[in-house]
């Protein structure tokens, strides 16, 4: 739409509060379909209004460049009216959590970071995990965060998450050896004659060959949970006592490492130990802090329950259009409607910032005291979300690296890795991996069957034009990536950019050749040290491309009919290994009889056969 569709669209609308809708329109033969289909519509935009008319009069000339991008690629404005701005309010944040819009403020949970898991078993096991127990975290969830140890309570217990995944390893370390907490698997617990090496060197108390009894491993168990729940003193106060111990016996390099145990220990809830419980407060309290970084921000979000500090999430959200003084408070106004949607609100909102007016009085009319605070436990609390959020937002070393070292105008937050694979021109494929901040996305990870034939630079075009225009025509749910990295030299990093040129998609793209393990850039190629951290990423992202192509191409053509079908002795699994050893029929027939004999499975009788066969 341009400016003047926009005019008379809005034209049309009532002067009444309500949400509006930016769709798109593609005929059904876009999707494969007849004339006589109906059109699939795609909502890019959802947004809330006082007065209809003038808010959407207000797209035909868009301030921010992302705003105009999605009102050219709109066909059409829909709407919905509504009784007041609080039930328009609702409506928004239900449309965005319903159709995802593409330039809307959408927030991803991050479910990356790891947590402490107590099992249910006899003697409880304690464990770092990213995927807990589903009963874990329901319990979690309907105690409203709540992990008072009770022996007699059945069920696992889950704490966090955390943000640090080497700090959490340290504490967990130093409660095994302060408490004696078994952490071995099931398999290893189970009938065992003697202790295992963990009771050697003071990990475990060895339960499993009753060393310890029942209750007194409960009891210590209590211990480890009431640490997690904020009692920094239950850990604290030994690992002090026995860093003394070791200072006083001149065990001076001990004592260093008791004392960097110390300080991960003190600084593992925050630094903010009264905030994180506090006997005199009975309500539940939600703290947002909010850290920008370019156009994205973190969300971070504490849950406090009857004093005690009992929740983190942090949530990655983009950031509207607007003036830096207000986007801090654009976001919470997105922010919260969305979250509390579908979740039972609590009796008071800590923000970092003042939201929309809008935002402040449906809070108000549900009960909730929302304020941002100035000083005392609350603002301890908002700092400590604050610190939390920030950590989000920071740059991670190796990507911050990465983005002095190639130039670019921003860190490569989220990067897309491309590579090709085919045997002689057969069963050709092309694998797309996501990294976020470093990390696999296994949710982003996509894949595409190519034409036939023995050319990886045209293979490389076609797989990276089929990613831009999917991104371009709306058709790709995922985040557009900050960089492209092309498995391959110069050749492949061409055509990937011929491919980006002909689409008219703007995203860099660089590539990192296998041999030399050099970088290659428009303009440039480099030569890192091999310890690079920044080159780290890069391989990463490279090598998961790579399997992820080379296993899809090994399963097409597992599943392709051969002549080696027809062939006496040699049956699906054996077929199977030749193609891989030998990578196609061609490969087989300039093979030589002692060679097929190499692969497990052929005999000699059978190597004569392929050879007079093929």
């Amino acid at each position: 739409m341009d400016g003047d569709a926009v005019r008379e669209r809005a034209a049309e609308l009532p002067r009444e509060p309500g949400v509006y809708q930016f769709q798109t329109v593609e005929s059904p033969r876009d999707h494969g379909g007849t004339t006589g289909d109906r059109a699939a519509e795609t909502v890019v935009y959802v947004g809330k209004a006082v007065d209809l008319r003038d808010r959407v009069r207000s797209y035909a000339d868009p301030r921010g460049e992302r705003i105009r991008r999605m009102v050219e690629r709109a066909d059409r404005i829909d709407y919905s009216v509504t009784d007041t701005e609080t039930q328009a309010l609702l409506l928004e944040a239900n449309l965005i959590k319903r159709f995802q819009p593409r330039y809307n403020v959408r927030l991803k949970d991050d479910k990356s970071y790891p947590l402490v898991q107590l099992t249910d078993h006899e003697f409880p096991r304690i464990e770092i995990t990213r995927d807990p127990d589903p009963e874990a975290t329901a319990r979690r969830r309907a105690d409203g965060g709540a992990t008072a140890a009770d022996p007699g309570v059945a069920g696992p217990r889950v704490f966090g998450p955390f943000t640090e995944k080497t700090r959490v390893e340290t504490v967990v370390k130093a409660l095994r050896e302060t408490y004696g907490v078994r952490g071995c698997s099931d398999h290893k617990f189970s009938n065992r004659d003697r202790p295992c090496l963990d009771y050697d060197i003071g990990l475990c108390t060895a339960p499993c060959t009753g060393e310890i009894g029942r209750e007194s491993y409960l009891a210590d168990v209590e211990s480890v949970v009431r640490f997690f729940e904020g009692e920094t003193g239950v850990l604290a106060d030994p690992l002090g006592r026995e860093m003394e111990r070791a200072a006083e016996n001149r065990e001076f390099e001990r004592a260093a490492n008791l004392r960097d145990r110390l300080d991960a220990v003190e600084g593992f809830h925050g630094g903010a130990g009264e905030a994180v419980a506090s006997r005199g407060d009975g309500r539940s309290v939600d703290v947002l802090g909010v850290a920008l970084e370019g156009d994205s921000a973190t969300v971070a979000r504490l849950h406090s329950e009857s004093g005690q500090l009992v929740e983190r999430d942090r949530f990655e959200v983009s950031v509207p259009e607007g003036d830096a003084d207000t986007r801090a408070g654009a976001v919470l106004s997105a922010f919260v409607p969305q979250y509390y949607a579908e979740r039972e609100l609590p009796d008071a909102l800590l923000l970092s910032e003042r939201p929309d007016a809008e935002v402040l009085e449906w809070l108000d009319r549900e009960g909730v005291a929302a304020r941002v605070p100035g000083a005392g436990r609350e603002a301890t609390l908002l700092d400590l979300a604050l610190k939390n959020a920030r950590r989000g937002a920071s740059e991670p070393d190796a990507l911050a690296a990465l983005r002095d070292a190639l130039g670019l105008d921003a860190v490569p937050r989220r990067i897309e890795g491309f590579d090709v694979s085919h045997a002689q021109g057969t069963a050709a494929v092309g694998s797309d991996v996501a990294f976020e901040n470093g990390s696999a996305d296994k949710s982003g990870y996509r894949r595409k069957k190519l034409d036939d034939r023995n050319d990886d630079y045209a293979n490389m075009y076609d797989l990276v034009r089929w990613r831009a225009e999917r991104a371009l025509a709306g058709r790709d749910d995922r985040s557009d990536p900050d960089l492209l990295l092309i498995d391959g030299g110069a050749g492949q990093l061409g055509a990937a950019r011929d491919a980006l040129a002909d689409a008219g998609w703007d995203v860099p793209a660089i590539a990192l050749a296998k041999d030399e393990e050099l970088v290659v850039t428009p303009d440039a190629t480099y030569d890192w040290p091999s310890d690079a951290a920044h080159l780290h990423v890069l391989q990463r992202v490279r090598d998961e491309a790579h399997r992820f192509a080379v296993q899809y191409h090994q399963s097409l053509r597992d599943d392709v009919s051969t002549e080696l079908d027809n062939v006496p002795g040699v049956g699906p699994a054996t077929r199977r290994k030749l193609l891989r050893r030998f990578g196609s029929v061609e490969g087989l027939r300039a093979a030589s009889a002692a060679e097929l004999r190499e692969v497990d499975g052929v005999g000699e009788k059978t190597a004569e056969t392929l050879l007079t066969r093929l």
